[in-house]
């Protein structure tokens, strides 16, 4: 009788370390990106063009939007990819933040604080101030270098003065990854300047990958451009079909969600566009070890508006000067890592 319950427990911890086993090499993280929307505080930072987003400016902005913008941000961080991933994304790329102090509100909201979000951020020269940052989960991202690499501009040409590319380096699932995070130029500036920001975000990608051919590689971002334009496609590219992914090529899944499903992050004259995009290295297409699974646009109710003129647009924070108490005029986007 003994022996019969000592091999019965012997066969039950086999299946519960087998099971184990199984799920540690078949584990999924997730990665996403976010464009915030103007996330600025009330006070004014010197030699940055930030008066519309004052309590004197026009919008009146007021410690009581900027902490229900506070809010509204977290909810959707707290939710992204976690039906997926319940330890939710490892690194979250944002934009259009205006200083460390709001990325260091927005990490200590009640809930997303349990998670500890490490961040990466440099001041940038962006005129309004507005600046990419990286949100990292420590148990999941370990960072292990970073950098502001600057805009190079054509005959220094800064009529349309714009963001760095934050270069971000760590260790995830055991392995070395590398995460650029992008606001190419606006669609104020022709589209030679996006152009040109594919272009060196192109070097910079050759310049890390000399360094270590096995490097996993995300380039993610507000690109202000949609898959199939010249910057993305061209440029930096970015391939809409994995076969058609060659050594030093990026893959872009948003390109067959666009163009073939009609799914977009934001919407512009009754069309949506889909400028906040994720591509990952060809090394990230094989399948050993940490690879790509899958994609999605995050999409909730709540982040669209209900009703009136703008119905089914992505709910943002202000009609022109009127606050309206929403999320973002973009939506997030997500990939999936397979380990």
């Amino acid at each position: 009788m003994m022996r019969k319950k000592l091999f019965m427990f012997s066969l039950l911890l086999l299946i519960a370390v087998s099971g184990l086993t199984q799920e540690s090499k078949n584990r999924l993280f997730s990665v996403a990106f976010y464009n915030l929307e103007n996330l600025f505080d009330t006070i004014h930072d010197y030699g940055k063009n930030d008066h519309e987003y004052l309590p004197t400016g026009p919008k009146a902005w007021n410690t009581e939007k900027y902490l229900a913008k506070q809010t509204n941000l977290s909810q959707v961080l707290s939710e992204i990819a976690r039906d997926k991933t319940p330890q939710g994304p490892a690194v979250i790329g944002v934009a259009e933040v205006e200083n460390r102090r709001v990325l260091e509100d927005l990490v200590r909201q009640p809930t997303i604080a349990s998670v500890n979000y490490g961040i990466v951020h440099y001041e940038g020269p962006d005129r309004r101030g507005i600046d990419c940052a990286l949100l990292y989960d420590p148990q999941q991202f370990t960072v292990t270098s970073s950098t502001l690499s600057p805009y190079i501009y054509l005959n220094n040409d800064t009529t349309h003065k714009t963001r760095g590319f934050l270069v971000v380096r760590g260790e995830l699932a055991g392995e070395d990854v590398c995460v650029i995070v992008n606001h190419w130029p606006s669609r104020g500036a022709e589209a030679p300047a996006r152009i040109r920001a594919a272009e060196q975000v192109t070097v910079l990608k050759d310049s890390l990958m000399k360094e270590n051919k096995k490097l996993k590689l995300i380039v993610m971002g507000d690109m202000n451009d949609d898959p199939m334009d010249e910057s993305m496609a061209v440029a930096l590219q970015a391939r809409k079909y994995p076969k058609k992914v060659k050594k030093r090529d990026f893959y872009n899944p948003w390109w067959e969600i666009l163009e073939d499903k009609g799914i977009g992050t934001l919407l512009y004259r009754g069309k949506w566009n889909l400028f906040d995009q994720i591509v990952v290295s060809k090394t990230l297409l094989k399948k050993k070890k940490l690879h790509y699974d899958s994609c999605e646009v995050f999409m909730r109710e709540y982040l669209f508006q209900q009703e009136g003129k703008y119905k089914g647009s992505p709910f943002r924070t202000h009609g022109g000067n009127q606050w309206i108490n929403g999320y973002s005029d973009h939506l997030p986007t997500v990939i999936y890592l397979r380990k």
